[in-house]
């Protein structure tokens, strides 16, 4: 029987990855979409954390894949607080519709945890989003250049890892350069 085995990605998975990005993705408009551009700029950065670029492998083959990133909250007042990105996360076309997704999001979404992260941010499709918690990012007072998008604009702000940690952060999320190029 073959399972799915979930993992953080590893440096020989950089081919795999932007092929499943690749396929999820394709549009006949464009021949590279965006988000295969967007992982590679990404993983020069200072926003690139290695332990929470997750892949979905079954039978030995990369099928999914799920990147939380680094991004600020610079709030009204005090000091820039630290947060995730959620994106992009896609599934092999001959893959989706089976669970792979929620899968590698959740395996992400988990070491976050473990690594005592507060907030993530998301824009994507709500319905989808909901399932692991996230709600709409303006209810947590949090703003970004893509806030005007509406519901799509989500945030999760996951479990404190002490019972003396203070409020989630509020304020304007702010992104890493790669991200102003999608």
């Amino acid at each position: 029987m073959t399972t799915l085995r979930l993992r953080p990605e590893g440096p020989a998975d950089a081919g795999p990855v932007r092929r499943v990005l690749a396929s999820a993705f394709a549009r006949p408009e464009v021949q590279t979409p965006p988000e295969v551009g967007l992982v590679d700029d990404l993983r020069g950065t200072d926003a690139w954390l290695p332990e929470l670029a997750m892949v979905a492998e079954y039978g030995g083959e990369v099928v999914g894949y799920s990147l939380l990133t680094r991004v600020r909250v610079r709030p009204d007042r005090g000091a820039v607080a630290p947060a995730l990105a959620l994106g992009p996360v896609a599934v092999a076309p001959h893959r989706q519709r089976v669970g792979h997704g929620s899968a590698v999001v959740q395996a992400a979404l988990d070491a976050a945890t473990e690594l005592s992260e507060r907030v993530v941010v998301v824009l994507g499709a709500p319905a989808f989003y909901r399932r692991f918690g996230f709600g709409p990012a303006a209810e947590l007072g949090l703003t970004s250049p893509w806030a005007g998008l509406g519901e799509p604009w989500q945030a999760l702000v996951l479990p404190p890892a002490t019972s003396e940690e203070g409020p989630p952060p509020r304020g304007e999320v702010v992104f890493p350069a790669p991200w102003s190029r999608v």
